[in-house]
């Protein structure tokens, strides 16, 4: 017997959260499509198991201690929806994407984030299918003194971008996003 629309929910973040292949392939199904993979690496966009992997290694590489606690899920008929906070610690480059190129590189802060989402899950054979998000991307942006921009922050972003830092670090986070969603052998 297959999960209950929630427990696929909770496992669906719970492979963002630690990139479990088994669970991904549990609870993704392999004609999985994420609206929001535009601003994400490439790999991200991938169909299946592998675009959430991807998914998971590329926040998980900006964000340690990534969790994202379920605060309600409301069923459908072939949909749940999930409001969550996400939560972590800015350690790595925070890297945004834009037609498959570096858009934004945000350096390491080692400010916390915590900040609510809704999202919305698609089911089909009783597996997760599509998933599109409402996020509050200004108050993170805000945790993370992007927005409204703090000097300092400001000043290492435009440094990591002349200095080449930015391509280096959304080069990285490709390439281990890419890693994540590759089959394993």
């Amino acid at each position: 017997m297959g999960m209950e629309p929630a427990e696929l929910a909770h496992g669906l973040f719970r492979v963002l959260e630690t990139g479990d292949r088994a669970l991904a392939a549990d609870v993704v199904h392999e004609e999985f499509h994420n609206r929001e993979a535009a601003v994400a690496p490439a790999a991200c966009a991938l169909p299946g198991p592998a675009g959430v992997l991807a998914s998971g290694a590329w926040m998980r590489s900006a964000f340690s201690d990534l969790c994202f606690p379920v605060l309600a899920t409301a069923l459908g008929d072939d949909e749940v929806w999930v409001r969550l906070r996400m939560r972590g610690r800015h350690t790595g480059a925070f890297v945004r994407y834009r037609d498959g190129k570096l858009d934004q590189a945000i350096p390491p802060t080692g400010r916390e984030i915590d900040f609510e989402q809704i999202h919305v899950l698609g089911l089909r054979d009783g597996k997760v299918v599509r998933h599109e998000a409402v996020r509050d991307d200004v108050a993170m942006l805000g945790q993370l003194g992007v927005f409204p921009p703090a000097p300092p922050t400001a000043l290492r972003m435009v440094g990591w971008r002349v200095s080449g830092r930015a391509a280096r670090a959304a080069a990285r986070v490709a390439a281990e996003a890419a890693e994540a969603a590759a089959p394993t052998r």
